[in-house]
Order: structure tokens, then C-alpha cells, then sequence
């Protein structure tokens, strides 16, 4: 500690070796002197002031700082000073002692351990708040909440367009020429620019904004060289456009660019600014900056990542599912589809709509147990299934045996460790591919519907005038479980009713038992005396489906038979006269019909496809015809042998019946029925736009 004495005209009259060692003179210089002769003239002041204070008061003043100089110490230094009142033996006043004691480490001391508590309660902040959710603008957002203002004043976030986008390959995020999307923004400063700039205009850059970095600018440099980058008011003009005065107002004294580096990709870039008037940014706060981005880079990758893997699956689900109208001959049809949880929207339940022939549909509602990408994967691969066995025209039993093996091999252990690796265990496969479905096959011209079910809640009918009213249809096991045959049952339908096929997740919830969901479901049909896509709406809202619990499916079709004077219906005896007849029929039934278009084609296929059956089939011989969306010829016998289509040589005098078909006809193929095959072709209605068929061109083009 320093010692000096002062007399009562406030000069020095003795001080100690450590006082004289600090201003470079020996102790024997100092008598005489005042405090201007060895302090800046404010602090002299301060401590002449503080002397003559103690000198008439008589009350000490403690650890008053004063600032100075010494000539054998760099910098500035800080000392602490008491002053205390002398008396001599008599009690009269004789002067001031003065004891000074260099603070100037232990400060410095302590306002690094300062700034590093308030590093690290802003790190401790930023790992309780960055990273909560999984979406790229909230995670820009918190990143920013946590900077200012207790780190800075003015922030943005710039993240690669391409990268927002899912790009596999971004063009130009190498050399930082790339555009950039402003995803956050924030400002602390009173009335203060609200964004800070972008390109080399001086405009401000809004949130949600794209734009540009200039290859010069500060920030292009940080996404290039993948480099903090710090730059003052003094050459923001000269150095970085982006930032220069008019972008921010004249308010902005500094400013780190950190670049946004997740997993050795670039991905956007952090502006992190200190108005004037705020101390400017050091080494300790460009430590702070990286960490602090590093940080937030990190969940944003995570965030980007998911968010690129969460839209290939939505896109994989969306493509597996029907379109949103889904068309069917005698049906209206209305389907909804809600995930389960808004934030993953992939699920295992699905639902179809195929056509069939003869105006047939196959309505299909299966659920997958499970959730997320791999349940949606499993419902992708048993939905194919079902509509590849659905286009064969298997009756609805058979269906849902062939796709009740093929789940069962699918979650067999060593056919999934053959295929999929021998990391997955086999109660982890089964579980994928364990699932429910019901399969009803409606026929618009019988207006029947035959329904076979595995594992899955009864389809629900409402005819008109009465209440909605549960199938009674076998249960069966889910798909995957094997061991039980399926059962079908075959119900007719009125016009006008409507029937309901669902998933669980629409009637079963933790919050009541599922006989309840049941008992809603059919009151909430009972009272949909609307169009069905109201009917549909109004389901959905009366029975409570944003509980989150478990995805719904849900697939209405009204029934609208094919009138009697749509159908044409004729059995022919195994006669070669019967062709001509046929040929009769035919053109009296399109004409009466309006379809004087299609009268030549119908006939020539027509005379076609019963000269097949007289020549390869057995029995009498069934003509029927259709109409609906489009023109449906059906020929039934009972043989049992498959049409085949081949190419007829050019000295062949027979062969080309099948290829004429397929050439003239919008459609065709051929079924097995419980007593022979039906060989069927499709026409389309004449609209008034397209031509028909050049019948002589069709025929030349065979040869």
C-alpha cells in the first residue's frame, strides 16, 4: 500500500517508498507537491475536493477509485484511496493520511469473471431454449431471443434458399453467391431500424424477404471461407455494403457476421450488431457469437433435415393415397384423411377407390398398427398389394387371403433380415406389418356390396328413412396374423343410402370406451341428411377428431344403381347365328341410347368378342351392355380358358380379334366368374371434342 501525509494546506509533506516507487520518483521529491503534480487534472480535482472535505469534516472517505498513470506501468491504472483527519497530541487539525492501494488486476479480475458468468448464463439460456422445436423459422427465432438484447442490439438470420427448400445439390452455396431467405429478425434499439440490410442497396431486408450477398461483401466472405467475420462503423461503408449506414439506420457501431456451419454444411449466415453508444464487440464476444450460432446451427440442421425427410414421406403417403374426388360408377364418393399428429402428418391408415369391370368398385379402408415414416412405408407396400390382387377381380376372400400372406411374409424374421439388414429384430418387423382392412366390392348394377373383413371395425349403412346401423360382418384376424380363413357377406343397397367405411382412430379415444365412439358415429350419420361432403364434414366435427390420438380415415359412398333402361342384358344359344344377333342388339340398344357414334365400333368388337366365345367357349353366351361414365360390353361363357392377345403374322387369316379390341377400345381384359369368364371391352362417350376411331385405320395397322 501507498502512504502519504498531507498538511492542512492539502500539500504533501511525506510519503512512502511503495507511493514514490508508483510515480517513478524518490520519496524525498514528493514534499511540497499537490495531487496535480502526479494526476490528470479531473482525478486531481476529485482528490483535492475529497482532502478538504476530510480535512473540515473530520469523516473519513473509504475506497474512493481514482484513475491515473504511472510511468513504470502500461495502460491506465485504478486506485483505491481512504482518507483520514490527523490530530496532534493537543487534538488540534494538522493534515490528511492518505492510504492507496493499485486495484487495477484485482478489477480486471473481476470484470472478466463478469463477463464470463454472463457468457455463460447466455449459454445456459441458449441450451434451455434453442432447439425446442423442430421448425427452422422458431429455431432462427429463439436463436435471436436469446442475443438480444443481451448480447447485441440488431440480429438477422439469412439461411440458403436451396437449403429451405430440400435441394439435394444447392447451386452457389459454395462461393456464397447463393440467394438467402431472411428468416428472423430483431431489434432492441428505440426507434431504430426494425431489420438490418441485405445486398448492396441500402434498403432493409423484412423478414421472409430473399435476396442476395454481393461477392465483396463481409457476409459472402463468411459463407465462403466458413470464417467469423467482424466489421466496424469506421469501414462499413468502404467493406461490407450489406451493412453500411443507410441499411441500418446510422444507428449500428458494429457487427459480427458468423456463418451458420451444421455438420460441415454452410447453411445460412448471423448478423449480430451493437448500436452506437454499446461497447464494441472483442475477442471474448466473437468466442461468444460462434458459440452461441454453433449452437442454434446445429438444431437448425436437425430442423432442415427433418423437415426435408417429413415432406418425402408426406409425398410418399399423399401418393399412395386417392385423389381428393375419387370417381366410381353408382357412387358418390367423400374421404377425408387426418393425421394424427399435425406435426408428422404420415400414418399407416389408408384408404382406395378402384374401379373394377362392369362398373364395379372396390372400397378399401386398412390402418397399419404404428405411426411415422415406417408405418407409412408398410401401408405403401399392402396398399400396392391390395390393388394389384384388386385388378386381378378376385372375390373379396380371396383378396384378403393373398394380402394376409403377403403381410405374412413380410414380417417373417428372416425375410426381413434378408432384405433389410440383421439389425432389425423380428417382433419390430412384425409389429410394421401387422394391420386391419376391410375390402367391399359394390356391383351398380345388382346394387349389391359383398364385404370381407380382417381385423377391422364394421362397415356402417344408413338407407334412407331409417338409422345408421352397424354390418354385421365376421371379424376376422388382422392381416399378418394367419391361420383363419376370411368370411364374406353380400348386402343390397337402395339408392340414396350411404355407407361409411373408417379407421379406429375416428371412434376410439382414451377419454371413452369404444362402444361409445361406435354409438356417435352412428348418431352423427343419422343426422347427416347432407351432401356428402357436408355429411362428411359434419362426422368429423361431431365426433371430436382433433384429439391428436391416432390418425382417421374416413371413405362415404352414396349409392346411385344404374337405372333399368342403362343396362342391356341378352342371353344368345351357342349358334353361329347368334353373332349377327348380337350385332342387332347392339345397335338397337346405342341408338335407342343416343350413341350413334359408337354403333359401327360396338358392333365390330362386339361380333369380335361372341365369335371368341362360339369358337373357344362352352354354353350359352351373355351379351350385356352399360352405361354410365363411359360404354361397357361385356360377353360371359363358361369356358374357363383365359383370352390371350398375340400378334398375328402377316399370312395368318384369323388371330387379330383381340388386337382389333385393344386398338379401338378405351379398355378391356377378362375375369374368371364362379362358372366360366367374362372377356369385356370400354368405350368412351362421344363429347363432341375427340373423334372416334378411323375403324379402316385400325384395321390397316394390323398388317
Amino acid at each position: 500500500m501507498g502512504l502519504f501525509l498531507a498538511d492542512a494546506d492539502l500539500r504533501l509533506f511525506r510519503v512512502n517508498e511503495r507511493f514514490a516507487q508508483v510515480y517513478g520518483r524518490p520519496a524525498e521529491d514528493y514534499p511540497g507537491r499537490t495531487p496535480h503534480d502526479f494526476l490528470p487534472r479531473v482525478e486531481a480535482d476529485r482528490l483535492t475536493a475529497a482532502l478538504r472535505q476530510v480535512l473540515d469534516s473530520g469523516e473519513p472517505v473509504l475506497d474512493m477509485q481514482v484513475v491515473g498513470s504511472s510511468p513504470v506501468h502500461r495502460g491506465r491504472r485504478r486506485f483505491s484511496i481512504s482518507l483520514y483527519r490527523l490530530h496532534d497530541a493537543d487534538g488540534a487539525v494538522i493534515g490528511v493520511a492518505g492510504v492507496a492501494t493499485d486495484v487495477t488486476t484485482a478489477q480486471r479480475a473481476e470484470r472478466e469473471a463478469a463477463h464470463t458468468r454472463r457468457d455463460l448464463a447466455l449459454l445456459n439460456e441458449a441450451g434451455a431454449r434453442i432447439g425446442n422445436s423442430l421448425d427452422l423459422e422458431t429455431t432462427a427465432r429463439q436463436l435471436l431471443d436469446v442475443a438480444v438484447p443481451h448480447f447485441c442490439d440488431l440480429a438477422a438470420v439469412d439461411l440458403y434458399k436451396a437449403l429451405l427448400s430440400g435441394d439435394e445439390d444447392p447451386v452457389g452455396t459454395g462461393d456464397g453467391s447463393a440467394e438467402l431467405r431472411r428468416v428472423a429478425g430483431a431489434s432492441a434499439v428505440s426507434g431504430g431500424p426494425e431489420e438490418l440490410g441485405g445486398d448492396e442497396g441500402d434498403s432493409a431486408v423484412p423478414v421472409g424477404a430473399v435476396h442476395r450477398y454481393a461477392f465483396g461483401s463481409v457476409a459472402a466472405r463468411a459463407l465462403r471461407t466458413g470464417q467469423v467475420q467482424s466489421v466496424s462503423t469506421s469501414d462499413a461503408a468502404d467493406d461490407q455494403p450489406d451493412m453500411a449506414d443507410g441499411a441500418s439506420g446510422g444507428v449500428v457501431r458494429s457487427t459480427l457476421v458468423v456463418p451458420m456451419v451444421g455438420r460441415d454444411t454452410v447453411l445460412g449466415v448471423v448478423h449480430f450488431s451493437r448500436a452506437k453508444g454499446s461497447e464494441p464487440f472483442g475477442e471474448r464476444d466473437v468466442s461468444l457469437a460462434a458459440e452461441l450460432t454453433a449452437r442454434a446451427a446445429v438444431c437448425i440442421d436437425n430442423a432442415r433435415l427433418y423437415r426435408r425427410e417429413h415432406e418425402r414421406a408426406l409425398l410418399l403417403q399423399r401418393s399412395l393415397l386417392p385423389p381428393g374426388n375419387p370417381e366410381a360408377a353408382g357412387l358418390d364418393i367423400a374421404c377425408r384423411y387426418l393425421p394424427g399428429n399435425a406435426a408428422a402428418e404420415v400414418g399407416g391408415d389408408w384408404f382406395d377407390v378402384i374401379d373394377l369391370p362392369g362398373h364395379r368398385t372396390a372400397l378399401v379402408v386398412g390402418d397399419v398398427m404404428g405411426r411415422g415414416l415406417r408405418a407409412a412405408v408398410a401401408m405403401g407396400e399392402l396398399r400396392t398389394a391390395v390393388r394389384t390382387l384388386a385388378l386381378l377381380d378376385l372375390e373379396p376372400v380371396e383378396v384378403l387371403s393373398q394380402l394376409d400372406e403377403i403381410a405374412r411374409g413380410l414380417s417373417d424374421p428372416s425375410v426381413g433380415r434378408s432384405r433389410r439388414g440383421k439389425d432389425r429384430d423380428a417382433d419390430d418387423l412384425a409389429e410394421v406389418y401387422l394391420a386391419t382392412c376391410v375390402y367391399a366390392v359394390y356391383d351398380a348394377v345388382t346394387r349389391r356390396v359383398t364385404i370381407a373383413n380382417a381385423g377391422h371395425l364394421p362397415p356402417v349403412v344408413l338407407q334412407p328413412g331409417d338409422q345408421a346401423l352397424m354390418l354385421d360382418v365376421p371379424h376376422g384376424l388382422p392381416l399378418g396374423v394367419g391361420g383363419e380363413p376370411f368370411e364374406e357377406v353380400e348386402v343390397e343397397l337402395p339408392d340414396g343410402a350411404l355407407l361409411a367405411l373408417y379407421t379406429d382412430g375416428l371412434v376410439e379415444s382414451r377419454h371413452h370406451a369404444l362402444d361409445e365412439g361406435l354409438d356417435a358415429l352412428r348418431a352423427a350419420l343419422t343426422g347427416a341428411a347432407l351432401p356428402l361432403e357436408d355429411a362428411c364434414d359434419h362426422v368429423l366435427a361431431e365426433l371430436d377428431t382433433q384429439h391428436g390420438e391416432d390418425d382417421v380415415a374416413l371413405l362415404m359412398a352414396r349409392v346411385r344403381g344404374l337405372p333399368a333402361d342403362a343396362v342391356g342384358d341378352w342371353t344368345l344359344p351357342p349358334q353361329g347365328q347368334s353373332v349377327a344377333q348380337a350385332r342387332e342388339l347392339a345397335r338397337a340398344r346405342l341408338e335407342g341410347w343416343g350413341l350413334g357414334e359408337l354403333v359401327d365400333t360396338t358392333e365390330l368388337l362386339v361380333s369380335e368378342l361372341v365369335t371368341n366365345a362360339l369358337r373357344h367357349g362352352k354354353g350359352d353366351i351373355r351379351l350385356r351392355l352399360l352405361l354410365d361414365r363411359t360404354l361397357v360390353c361385356e360377353v360371359w361363357d363358361s369356358g374357363l380358358v383365359q383370352p390371350r392377345r398375340r400378334r398375328a403374322r402377316d399370312t395368318d387369316e384369323g388371330g387379330r380379334g383381340l388386337q382389333l379390341v385393344s386398338l379401338l377400345s378405351r379398355s378391356w381384359g377378362s375375369r374368371r366368374t364362379p362358372h366360366g369368364k367374362t372377356v369385356w371391352f370400354e368405350l368412351t362417350l362421344p363429347d363432341g371434342k375427340s373423334k372416334a376411331p378411323d375403324l379402316a385405320e385400325a384395321l390397316l395397322s394390323m398388317y
